[in-house]
C-alpha cells in the first residue's frame, strides 16, 4: 500500500518544479514523483497540524543510529542558518513533506539512503 503524501497546491507545484529542474538523484526524483502522482492536494489552511509542510517544527529520528533532529521547516527564499531553519527544497525538507508524525520513510541522503520517522510535527505561530 502506497501512503498518500498531503500537501498545498503550492508546495505541490514547488516539487513539481524541482523535479523539472533535476536537482534531485534518481532514486529521489523516482520516488518523488510516485508521491506526487498519489498526493493528496488540498488547501493550506486545511493541512492538518501533524502533517509537515512550510513553517513546521520537526523532530525526525534517523532509524539506523537513533539521532534525532529537529528542523524548522520554511520557504526556500526565508531558509537561514544562523535562524536554525531549513529550506522546504532542502534534501529532508523534500524527504518528509506531506508526511503526517509517526510516518517512516527512506530518503538518499548525500551520504546514502537514510530510514527516518517523524516523531513530532508542530506548527509555527
Amino acid at each position: 500500500m502506497t501512503t498518500s503524501i498531503i500537501l498545498s497546491t503550492g508546495i505541490f507545484d514547488l516539487l513539481k518544479d524541482h523535479i523539472r529542474r533535476r536537482k534531485l538523484s534518481n532514486y529521489n526524483q523516482e520516488k518523488l514523483v510516485q508521491e506526487l502522482r498519489n498526493a493528496r492536494q488540498i488547501l493550506n489552511k486545511d493541512i492538518p497540524a501533524d502533517v509537515v509542510t512550510v513553517n513546521t517544527k520537526v523532530r525526525v529520528k534517523e532509524l539506523e543510529t537513533g539521532l534525532e533532529f529537529t528542523y524548522i521547516i520554511v520557504p526556500p527564499a526565508k531558509a537561514k542558518n544562523k535562524n536554525h531553519t531549513i529550506s522546504i527544497l532542502s534534501p529532508i525538507g523534500v524527504a518528509i513533506v506531506g508526511y503526517n508524525q509517526g510516518a517512516e520513510l527512506s530518503w538518499e541522503m548525500p551520504e546514502g539512503l537514510k530510514k527516518f520517522r517523524i516523531e513530532e510535527v508542530s506548527r509555527l505561530k
